[in-house]
């Protein structure tokens, strides 16, 4: 019989995940041919999710859990969820109900045909969301497939269903800036995709404001991109021919025309222009090599504090 390992990552998530459990349940009873494990990760949520996991797992065996010793983000609680999964076939859902748990009917039956390494879910539509995070979303998705090998399909979610090998693959690669979207893409490994129309949350606030989803979109590119780079430096190459042809006409005027002093005021906004480009451009060398940075002190991509192993052990000690 097949094992199916299902990896949520949870974060102030007290409200939602009594709906979701109850929908994941109801899921796997229909798949009569495997077994299932729920992995929640507690990404150091400030409320009772934990607390709710537990719950979970004093009545069911198959729950399993991962808790942080704070907020690593959701790639960390991703990856933990990966790497402690045991079953032939892994899927990574939300508990905010946004990915419908239902779909993983269909994934299994298209995964045991054997022609595809992984199903993943995209939205067809943003129906929900506000029109400017919509717009920049679309923007993103189309500059860095532009600027990338790594193709990143627009509207993708984390929700999906991979094979114990693909998973492997991405485990294997273990490092600290993480871009989930880009190491599906890397990896390859055939992929069939199921569209639906946006489903909003169940229950809870969403934790990813306009601003961290720009940061994270900045990673993204960052991470799967050098065209930044290039970027920079054809565009230091251009400022310095400008330059020159610059010099070479005020030499010229200057020897025709004498040397009166005008144009000050268009002088000061080149060199306002020219200042912010360089800044731009060092901006751009500067997150490389931040990222660079924190790649090279190895730290842990997350830290674990209980599990329901040595929370077993804790409960038969008192």
């Amino acid at each position: 019989m097949n094992k199916i390992s299902v990896v949520v990552s949870c974060y102030n998530e007290q409200e939602a995940l009594p709906l979701f459990y109850e929908e994941i349940t109801n899921v796997a009873s229909q798949i009569k041919d495997a077994e299932f494990e729920f992995i929640f990760v507690n990404d150091g949520s400030k409320d009772k999710t934990l607390e709710v996991i537990k719950e979970f797992r004093s009545k069911d065996e198959r729950v399993k859990f991962v808790s942080f010793s704070r907020n690593f983000g959701k790639e960390a609680a991703m990856f933990a969820g990966l790497k402690k999964s045991t079953g032939d076939f892994v899927s990574i859902m939300d508990a905010d109900l946004q990915d419908p748990p239902k779909m993983l009917i269909e994934m299994y039956e298209t995964l045991k045909q054997g022609e595809y390494d992984c199903v993943a879910t995209r939205r067809v539509t943003r129906k929900g969301e506000p029109p400017i995070r919509s717009l920049f979303a679309r923007i993103f998705y189309k500059l860095i497939n532009k600027i990338s090998k790594t193709e990143i399909v627009d509207g993708a979610r984390d929700f999906r269903l991979m094979t114990r090998q693909m998973v492997d693959a991405i485990t294997s690669m273990e490092e600290y800036n993480r871009f989930s979207k880009g190491i599906f893409g890397w990896v390859g490994f055939n992929t069939k995709w199921l569209e639906y129309e946006n489903i909003e949350r169940a229950a809870g606030e969403t934790k990813w404001s306009f601003w961290k989803l720009f940061k994270y979109s900045i990673d993204g590119i960052i991470a799967f991109s050098t065209a930044p780079l290039v970027i920079s430096t054809i565009m230091g190459i251009l400022f310095c021919f400008m330059a020159f042809i610059m010099i070479v006409f005020i030499v010229v005027k200057t020897l025709i025309y004498g040397d009166p002093v005008s144009g000050w005021p268009s002088m000061t906004c080149i060199i306002l222009f020219v200042g912010g480009v360089q800044l731009f451009c060092i901006g751009i060398i500067g997150q490389y090599l931040s990222k660079t940075y924190l790649e090279v002190k190895k730290r842990p991509i997350y830290i674990v504090k209980e599990t329901e192993e040595n929370n077993q052990k804790k409960e038969v000690v008192i």
